[in-house]
Order: structure tokens, then C-alpha cells, then sequence
């Protein structure tokens, strides 16, 4: 990509910015009506500045594995940051499983109370107020009567036989609460009502959808839906089964407290169930506390939290034993596994290149978590997107620190296997600028020792499409560290060109063209001169096969030393380039979060 159409995409982007958010689009769409490329690479980065002002996509929990085989447009921004406001929309995905279970046994037990209730009053009518027993006997009074009976017991057996998950049960509770709402409402009104009584008191439904809407978590939304439509059904019964007509003000004071108190409890409910949640996270990690949801993805969550007693933030990556059961056994114990081996294989390495590891446990409803350093910076894939192809001074400068933490790796014995500009993090570390720090071992294999067990789920391969060696993705075994170095000549040509090193139509074609397919040489590609040396030394790292790629990654490293004619890359350019591009707030008034880019990033992005 040429410097000059880096220049107009950076013009469309911020002309589009200083338009209503309503007529962006439109006026990309007309403005670039001749380049859908262009229209497409603007239209990203508007995606990629809402993302991290949380008012975007998060990356969904449907496919607990998705990380496995991504698709071949990995170079997607993805969501980075979700705003604080984002987790006080209670749901039941994010309510912690001891809530969800407490509150099941609680709605289960309520149905058997109503169960036995109607069975009683039942018979306590029939003997104290034969008047009213008789019109109990009218057939859509026994019918309601049955209803509620069944659906009670049902409930109830769904819970201690365990038919149905909590989500199911709760989820249950709402068609639960309006069917009762409706039989009350059905015998209230099947009373004989005297016009010129006032009405005193209020109808048995205000208490029953009190009890509901802080028995039955849910969303605000459904809450709300649910205490609503449940407080029409006395209007609805009244119209249905009512024999004379009752004066208009007698009704709306008999029925307008009902959706008052429908209201009322829905956002009380969310309160009280929104503090449980806060609690529950605290009691599981122990001495940190959970503070902003910063991504989800397929192995889990990342938070950021901060430390009790040492005040000090940090990133919290876990993995809930709901999040796990949704997928099946055989898939919940490769998740499980690969996530116990991924903080065991971090804590293993010291290079400062490798994010640090703080702690790890287990919570006490079964789930996984670890701690681990929280980082200040912008990965390299958003890097090249927002910012453009990168001088080769600093690529080398780049490439250098990867492969100190790469060769720790190796030396152990491991194997990364999904190196990509997404698993390196540009940062700011103390009064260092430009400080590479390499992420999510997720995927390392081990070559020494004894054979690791099978780390990926039945008939996928590990790793991403877009950075897949060639023998990763025939499966050749045995795989060594030139396989990481294929990655790193991946994240290269992405930082020299702003380009994949294949763009196919899908993850498919893009593994075979790894496989069969030579690259073009990046300053074709790009348009832009690139250094002949670090040239080479790229196009050897993407070799097909492993023996024709530099030797391992401290080689690699000298090599890059050795390219004479790329110039430096210094602290003091790192510092002027990390002031003007990404001040921080102790720079300028602007806050980290407020340019969207230099948010704190959690230590283990990719899940």
C-alpha cells in the first residue's frame, strides 16, 4: 500500500469522524463509490475506534474453540475493550453459577409452595366460603387451576431431577410467573365486585410479581417485559370473564399498582442481582478484584483487576465451568487442559519479552484463572491498520525482541505455534518505549521429553490460516522452533507492506498457499522500497521448507543485527513517535482511553 493511499484513508477517516455518526456511512458510500477497497479499509477503522470506546462487538462465546481454526480474515479488528457499562447489563451469561443455581432452587420451591398453595385454598374454600367455592367450580377456573398446578410441579421436577439446566429453569420462570399472574387475576375477577365499593387494599398480583421479579434473574429488558405483560393480564381477565361492568376508575386503581410494582422491582432486581454478581467474582479470585471485562473469546474471559493489598493492576484470564459445560464433555476437557497448560507454560519463562505471570488457582465453583501482567500498548496488527506500514529500522527493532522471547522458548524444548501481529504487543514499559512483549502460549507444543497430550480439538489444527507454516499445516511432525519463525517472517512482511502474505478467499486456500504458493517480495508487494538484507531475511523465514529458513531464533536475531542498510531504530524516536501517536494521560490532558488506541491491554488478548 502506497504512502499516498495511506494519506487518503487517513483523510476519509477523519473527515468521516466530524460527521454525525448517522451519515458516515452514506458519505463513504458516495465518496468512495469507485473503491470498494477503500470504502472497506475506512469503514474498518471507524469499526475499530467504536470498538474501543465500548460500543462494539464483543467476540462471541458460541464456539468455545473458535480460536482453533480462525477464519482467513484474521486481520478483522477485533473488539479490545468493553466499557465498564457493558457488564451491568445483567443476563444470565455473565451471572456467576452458584447465583444461577441458588436462584433455581429458590423459583423451584416457590413452584411447589404454589403447588400446594392452590391445593389448599382449594379445600379451605370449600369449607369456610362455600359461596366461593362455587364459583370455583366454573370449568376455566379449574383450568387455570390445573395449569398452575402442573406447571409448578414441573418446575419443580425439572429442578431436583435435574431435566434442565438453571438458565432453562430461570428462562422457564418467566412463562411460570405470567401464567399465575393470569389464574389470579382470572379468580379475582370471577368475583362478584360491588360499582359503589371503593376499593381498598391491592390485588394479590402487585406481591406476586414482586416475588418474581427478585426470585427470576434476567435481563432489564425481559424483566421488564415479563412484569408487564403479567400485570396486563388482570385488564385481559377482566374483559374475558368479568359478568358486569366495573366503574373505569376502580380498575385503574385496582390494576395501577400492579405495573408499578412491576417497575419497581425490575430495577431493584438488577441492582440487588448486579451486587451479587460483584461479590461472587471477588470471593472467586481470591485477593484480586474484578474490576472491567476487557474481551471475551473462546477460552474464556479477561479482566482487568487490581490487587487488594498491593494496589497493583493486573490481567485476570478464566475460564467458568458454564462456559465449559455449554460445549460438551469432550470439548470442555480440551479447553480445560489447554488452559492449565497454557499458565503452566507461562510461568515457565523469564525472558522480559514473554508477558509475566502472577498467580493461578482454581475458583471455587470449579473454574480456571490466572493472573498476569496488565500491558500498556496496541498489538501489531493495529498497529500497521492505524498507523501504516512501519519503517524497517523499527521492524528489526521489533523482530529482535520476539525472537529473545521465541528463543527462551525453544530452548525449553517449546514450540509457540501461532505467532501473529495480534500475539505481539507493542509497549510502553516504565520509560521504555517500543517494548515487545509475545502472548497467549496457548498452543505451545513440546519437542523434548515426553509427548504432550493432544492440545486441539478432534479434526482441527492448531494456529491461524493467515500465519500457518506450511509443515503446521500438513501436520509434519516433528514440528521445531522454525515453525515460529515462519510466523515471524508473517508478522514481517505485515509490518513492511500492510498486507498478508496470501489474501485468499477463505482459510482453506489461504492454508495451500502456504503450502504451494511462493510470496511476492514485500516492496512489490507494497509499492514501498524495503531494505534488500531484511528483504531476504524475510523471504527465508517464509521458506516452505523448515532447513532453508534461518537456524533458530538467536540466528535469526543476528541476522536482523547484521542488516547494515536499514538504519536504527532508537529510544529517543520510539519515545517521539509514542508521544505524538499515543500519548498517555501523564502527556497531554487526553486520556488512555479516549484516542482509542492506547487503552491498557490485557496480557492475554487472543482467547
Amino acid at each position: 500500500m502506497t504512502p499516498e493511499r495511506w494519506k487518503r484513508i487517513e483523510h476519509l477517516y477523519h473527515s468521516a469522524l466530524q460527521r454525525p455518526e448517522s451519515e458516515r456511512i452514506a458519505y463513504l458510500h458516495q465518496t468512495c463509490a469507485d473503491d470498494p477497497e477503500l470504502l472497506r479499509e475506512v469503514v474498518d477503522l471507524l469499526r475499530s475506534r467504536q470498538t474501543e470506546d465500548g460500543l462494539l462487538r464483543t467476540t462471541a462465546l458460541a464456539g468455545v474453540t473458535g480460536d482453533l481454526v480462525q477464519d482467513v480474515d484474521s486481520s478483522e479488528p477485533r473488539g479490545r475493550l468493553i466499557s465498564g457499562n457493558a457488564i451491568s447489563r445483567l443476563s444470565l451469561s455473565n451471572i456467576p453459577a452458584s447465583l444461577l443455581e441458588q436462584a433455581g432452587t429458590r423459583l423451584s420451591w416457590v413452584a411447589l409452595v404454589c403447588a400446594v398453595t392452590a391445593v389448599v385454598m382449594a379445600l379451605m374454600q370449600n369449607l369456610l366460603q362455600p359461596e366461593v367455592a362455587q364459583l370455583q367450580r366454573q370449568l376455566h377456573i379449574r383450568i387455570n387451576t390445573a395449569v398452575v398446578i402442573g406447571l409448578s410441579l414441573f418446575i419443580f421436577a425439572c429442578r431436583i431431577f435435574r431435566w434442565a439446566s438453571d438458565r432453562t429453569i430461570l428462562r422457564l420462570g418467566l412463562v411460570f410467573e405470567v401464567v399465575v399472574g393470569f389464574a389470579l387475576a382470572t379468580f379475582e375477577y370471577s368475583l362478584p365486585w360491588d360499582p359503589q365499593q371503593p376499593v381498598r387494599g391491592i390485588s394479590w398480583m402487585a406481591l406476586w410479581i414482586a416475588l418474581c421479579g427478585l426470585l427470576i434473574p434476567n435481563r432489564l429488558s425481559l424483566m421488564t417485559t415479563a412484569t408487564m405483560v403479567t400485570a396486563s393480564m388482570g385488564p385481559l381477565a377482566y374483559m374475558i370473564f368479568h359478568p358486569s361492568p366495573i366503574p373505569i376508575n376502580r380498575l385503574v386503581i385496582w390494576n395501577f399498582p400492579n405495573y408499578l410494582v412491576g417497575v419497581a422491582t425490575a430495577l431493584i432486581s438488577q441492582r440487588l442481582y448486579h451486587l451479587g454478581v460483584q461479590v461472587e467474582q471477588a470471593k472467586e479470585m481470591g485477593s484480586y478484584k474484578l474490576e472491567t471485562l476487557i474481551e471475551t473469546g473462546g477460552m474464556g474471559e479477561v479482566w482487568r483487576a487490581r490487587h487488594r493489598m498491593l494496589a497493583r493492576d493486573s490481567a485476570i484470564k478464566l475460564i467458568r465451568p458454564d462456559l465449559l459445560s455449554r460445549n460438551g464433555e469432550k470439548q470442555a476437557t480440551v479447553i480445560r487442559r489447554r488452559f492449565e497448560h497454557e499458565a503452566k507454560t507461562t510461568a515457565l519463562l523469564r525472558s522480559p519479552h514473554t508477558v509475566a505471570l502472577y498467580d493461578f488457582g482454581t475458583s471455587k465453583d470449579g473454574g480456571f484463572y490466572y493472573v498476569m501482567e496488565l500491558l500498556d500498548g496496541i498489538d501489531l496488527e493495529k498497529l500497521v491498520r492505524q498507523f501504516g506500514p512501519q519503517p524497517p529500522s523499527r521492524v528489526i527493532h521489533i523482530l529482535r525482541q520476539a525472537c529473545h522471547s521465541l528463543a527462551e522458548a525453544h530452548q525449553r524444548g517449546m514450540v509457540h505455534r501461532d505467532i501473529k501481529p495480534t500475539n505481539i504487543l507493542l509497549c510502553r514499559m516504565g520509560i521504555e518505549y517500543d517494548f515487545v512483549k509475545v502472548l497467549d502460549f496457548g498452543l505451545v507444543k513440546t519437542i523434548i521429553g515426553e509427548a504432550e497430550p493432544r492440545m486441539t480439538a478432534e479434526g482441527s489444527t492448531a494456529g491461524t490460516p493467515a500465519y500457518m507454516p506450511p509443515e503446521v499445516a500438513l501436520s509434519h511432525e516433528p514440528i521445531d522452533g522454525r515453525a515460529d519463525l515462519y510466523g515471524l517472517g508473517c508478522v514481517a512482511y505485515w509490518l513492511l507492506t500492510g498486507c498478508l502474505v496470501f489474501e485468499e478467499k477463505s482459510s482453506t486456500a489461504t492454508i495451500l498457499a502456504h503450502v504451494q504458493s511462493a510470496p511476492v517480495s514485500p516492496s512489490e508487494r507494497s509499492g514501498i522500497p524495503v531494505p534488500a538484507s531484511l528483504e531476504r531475511l524475510t523471504l527465508a523465514c517464509l521458506a516452505k521448507s523448515p532447513t532453508d529458513r534461518p537456524a533458530d531464533a538467536e540466528a535469526l536475531s543476528q541476522l536482523l543485527a547484521d542488516c547494515a542498510d536499514t538504519g536504527s531504530w532508537t529510544q529517543e524516536e520510539a519515545e517521539r513517535w509514542w508521544r505524538i501517536n499515543l500519548p498517555r494521560s501523564g502527556f497531554t490532558p487526553t486520556t488512555e482511553f479516549a484516542r482509542g488506541s492506547s487503552a491498557p491491554t490485557s496480557a492475554m488478548p487472543t482467547l
